[in-house]
């Protein structure tokens, strides 16, 4: 078996779940349910050869820019192709080189576009995650307290993150889309984060910014912490939905592409 998981432009109408080392994996991936004629721009990897840390990755072409959907694949086959010729043990030097080789081979393609992207490596009992943009990795324990939270690469996010702006005043700023640290751009920053614990039962989300730019992190923790993983993963779905959907202008609700991994470590 490939092991490789790659799913790009892709409109699931059900959420794919499935085995890895360590633990479960559930997998979602669908275009924004208000613009149905409009392509999926995000892409999801699931990388696991069973012989070093399992790989998940979601990469989300940025709106506003061309060749948003072709920016996102391009990105998401160049990690795994980067993964595919890694040692085994430890995948960092090999996440890295995806990162350098997708921005490569975005600017190549000439046309501006653009992308983001969040990877997290799971070993037996840590995580560590990277990112470029506003996608982003969560991660909380059984009892629902978040355990890491990326920091998106986006001027709002750092306002929260500086304590200049709640986060329920960030889910409806007017600056939410707003991106500075994007893959193919000469300036690309790689954020790397530590090697964190992952206990028994800890659930990793990576998840494009269609999921946490309309569900609060303490929602997406409370969907996750507990219960079967299937059902945590169709609950983010239907909540997102709702959210899309929502027209109260104080309320987060921003329609797009949604696409995310769950991961949770076996007992």
């Amino acid at each position: 078996m490939s092991p490789r998981r790659l799913y790009s432009g892709a409109a699931f109408d059900h959420v794919l779940s499935f085995s890895v080392s360590h633990g479960a994996v559930c997998a979602f991936t669908r275009p924004s349910p208000v613009q149905p004629d409009r392509s999926n721009e995000d892409s999801v990897l699931v990388w696991d050869d069973q012989d070093g840390p399992a790989v998940m990755a979601v990469a989300d072409g940025a709106g506003g820019h061309p060749g948003g959907a072709e920016a996102s694949r391009v990105t998401v086959e160049q990690l795994a192709m980067a993964l595919a010729a890694s040692r085994t043990g430890t995948r960092r030097d090999a996440i890295l080189d995806g990162f350098e080789a997708a921005n490569r081979a975005v600017l190549a393609l000439g046309i501006g576009a653009a992308t983001t992207l969040a990877v997290a490596e799971i070993g037996s009992d840590w995580v560590r995650s990277y990112h470029a943009g506003d996608s982003g990795v969560l991660v909380t324990g059984q009892r629902g307290r978040l355990q890491l939270v990326t920091v998106g690469h986006a001027p709002v996010a750092y306002a929260v993150e500086a304590g200049l702006l709640n986060e329920e005043d960030a889910l409806v700023h007017h600056d939410l889309n707003l991106v500075n640290n994007l893959i193919g751009s000469a300036g690309l920053r790689i954020e790397l984060g530590p090697r964190r614990p992952l206990k028994r039962f800890d659930t990793v989300v990576v998840a494009s910014d269609g999921l946490f730019d309309n569900l609060r992190q303490h929602e997406v923790a409370g969907h996750v912490r507990a219960g079967a993983l299937q059902r945590c993963a169709e609950r983010l779905v239907a909540h997102c939905a709702e959210r899309m959907g929502e027209t109260d202008a104080d309320l987060p609700g921003k329609p797009d592409d949604l696409s995310f991994v769950l991961f949770r470590r076996g007992g």
